[in-house]
């Protein structure tokens, strides 16, 4: 028992080592290069975040499992967006750019229209279709990054010029930074999975807890880190961009190497739960996140506290009605 706290206690310094070095990296490049928070926190960041869920997928699908990763997507989507996004609105909410937002939110819902048409109608998560996530994933940052070169962020704060790091060291920050983050990530889950079942904690309880928010961990780092250094557009972006990545490269990786359909656990009123409740609060979040952001231009608190009522009811659902349900 000595050794799971111990260990569990150092994934949790890693942790918050590596979130620091991330963010440091990603807002020195921001800097360096003048490109915008938002959209470095939607490419750059997003990627280094979403790569515990790309590994679970990858991993379950070699395995003849596909079909986790459509449970890990949704679920790490409505974990990012009425969890993590909604402490970012409600500690700091703020100003944020309708301009940067736009892309990435274009292409998450492009990719859930794709996604939800497969899912109410046929329910098969075929290889053609995750080989056409995947092509979303390419032209999203093949866009993306025309968008930087187009419309560079202004040259405003070159007050912290002084203690700017070469291009060089901010890349290294950054993956050291991920790399620390997910070695912390892993210690944390496993051995704070072995701690609760040493305290006689249910199965069902930890892979709702440990497990499910596991993945999802990199990007609460990395969220209350940017917080903590009053970057919370960049934390905006990550999230935005996990979501978008969770679709379609967490899903079309793991579709591409194993197709699956939609798993059936249990119904409500005759309909699969994960169409009845859990896709629909997927679109919900993301729908009550975005829209404020582009139509006013900025994130309001009366959001953040709606969406972590969201979450709260959402996880009450899974720990109390689902399993009487299956």
């Amino acid at each position: 028992m000595l050794i799971p706290v111990l260990l569990f206690c150092v994934g949790l310094v890693c942790l918050i080592k590596g979130g620091d070095w991330f963010v440091d990296g990603a807002t020195g490049i921001a800097r360096q290069f003048h490109l915008p928070e938002l959209l470095i926190g939607a490419t750059v960041v997003s990627i280094g975040t979403t790569l515990p869920e790309v590994m679970v997928s990858a991993t379950s699908a070699l395995s003849g499992h596909g079909e986790i990763a459509y449970g890990n997507a949704i679920g790490s989507i409505i974990c990012n967006t009425a969890l993590i996004a909604a402490i970012t609105a409600a500690v700091r909410p703020g100003k944020v750019d309708p301009k940067s937002m736009r892309l990435p939110v274009i292409f998450f819902f492009l990719a859930a229209a794709l996604y939800c048409g497969v899912a109410y109608t046929s329910g098969n998560f075929s290889r053609p279709m995750g080989i056409a996530l995947l092509a979303i994933f390419v032209v999203y940052m093949v866009l993306t990054v025309r968008q930087m070169r187009k419309d560079p962020a202004p040259a405003a704060a070159e007050e912290e010029a002084a203690e700017e790091n070469s291009t060089a060291k901010n890349i290294l920050l950054l993956v050291v930074g991920a790399a620390v983050i997910a070695v912390g990530a892993d210690l944390l889950v496993d051995n704070g999975t072995l701690i609760a079942k040493a305290l006689g904690v249910p199965e069902s309880v930890i892979a709702l807890t440990f497990v499910a928010l596991g993945t999802s961990l990199p990007e609460l780092v990395t969220a209350i880190t940017s917080l903590a250094k009053g970057h919370g557009s960049l934390s905006l972006g990550n999230v935005i961009g996990a979501n978008l990545f969770n679709l379609v490269l967490v899903c079309g990786v793991s579709q591409t190497l194993s197709p699956f359909h939609i798993p059936e656990n249990a119904s409500i009123a005759g309909v699969n739960v994960s169409l009845a409740i859990e896709i629909p609060v997927m679109l919900a979040v993301m729908l009550l996140l975005t829209l404020p952001g582009l139509f006013k231009g900025k994130l309001s608190r009366w959001q953040g506290v709606t969406l972590l009522c969201i979450y709260a009811a959402f996880c009450c659902f899974q720990f109390f009605v689902l399993p009487g349900l299956a």
